[in-house]
């Protein structure tokens, strides 16, 4: 059974316009997701297509004008409010985008001690000491603030707390940006070393090279919904194996690839197109594609939200 089940999520943000009238703005409108134990799951996508979004809304942190639909499962049962409530910071962890979300004013062996749910001060303690030392941080670490901490150490105390949680299922929000090549591959392989204890991995990223190294499968985010989801070795070659025109599209957009731009941009949410979100930029749309969005569909061992893929 997968850790986590995403089915038709949509969310939608209600907003004054002129003269205090409310309006909603639909920024998801169908993303289909789901994760096994021990799999790490790569969420690739433009800014707005809804990854961080997703994130929020597995953890039930969304503002207070959101309206979500759709169904989000934990373990089979559907994910309520009160759910989620009791399970994040423990079974639901968030490795977030930013080392700023360390309290700048608490030593980091407190604020990572604070993951270890019950037990006795002095366990809290080991427990932290020995998952320090697990991440390569002496333990001095512990009695330091986190401007003391390179970004390299930061985020490993990020994934300590993660992983004292006992969490089975770790959001990764964009964990890499700004890493050298020798602390982006140690970030990568704490992922790797919690997928294969068991834990369930969303990895997050921009970073497609990066995260391809250490992903199990991959899931395509375009203006609010999933348009393919696929294993991570049909990323390769000239991406023949790959589905979507647009996933197609953004491999050979790549640097190592063909370099080849993308025609026109991602549709603004108050700018929706009818039918098939990207069909202005596709060069197979039909009109067909402008009638009604396409249903998902499981396509050569993966899933697809296109009309023109056999």
């Amino acid at each position: 059974m997968p850790v986590l089940e995403v089915e038709d999520l949509a969310v939608s943000f209600r907003q004054y316009s002129t003269g205090l009238r409310q309006t909603e703005l639909k920024v998801i409108h169908g993303l289909h997701l789901s994760i096994e134990p021990g799999e790490i799951t790569a969420v690739f996508g433009a800014s707005g297509s809804g990854k961080s979004l997703l994130a929020h809304a597995v953890l039930g942190i969304l503002p207070g004008n959101a309206t979500v639909t759709g169904e989000i499962r934990f373990d089979g049962v559907p994910l309520t409010r009160e759910r989620q409530e009791t399970l994040r910071g423990r079974e639901i962890a968030l490795v977030p985008q930013s080392v700023n979300y360390l309290d700048p004013l608490m030593r980091v062996g407190k604020q990572v001690e604070a993951s270890v749910c019950g037990a006795s001060r002095s366990f809290r303690l080991n427990s932290v000491l020995e998952v320090f030392k697990r991440y390569k941080l002496g333990p001095d670490t512990a009695g330091k603030f986190p401007f003391q901490l390179s970004g390299g150490m930061a985020r490993r105390v990020l994934v300590s707390t993660a992983t004292l949680s006992g969490a089975r299922l770790i959001i990764a929000d964009e964990p890499t940006p700004g890493l050298d090549a020798e602390a982006l591959a140690e970030a990568l392989r704490l992922f790797k070393q919690l997928a294969q204890e068991g834990c369930a991995v969303m990895l997050i990223s921009h970073d497609i090279e990066a995260a391809l190294q250490i992903a199990d499968k991959v899931a395509v985010f375009y203006a609010g919904t999933t348009v393919e989801v696929a294993a991570a070795g049909d990323f390769s070659g000239d991406g023949s194996r790959l589905r979507h025109p647009y996933t197609r599209a953004l491999w050979n957009a790549l640097p190592q690839n063909k370099f080849a731009p993308i025609p026109g941009v991602q549709p603004h949410p108050n700018a929706m197109p009818p039918g098939c979100l990207f069909a202005p930029r596709c060069s197979l749309a039909t009109g067909e594609c402008a009638a009604a969005r396409p249903a998902v569909r499981e396509i050569r061992g993966g899933k697809v939200s296109c009309l023109h893929v056999t």
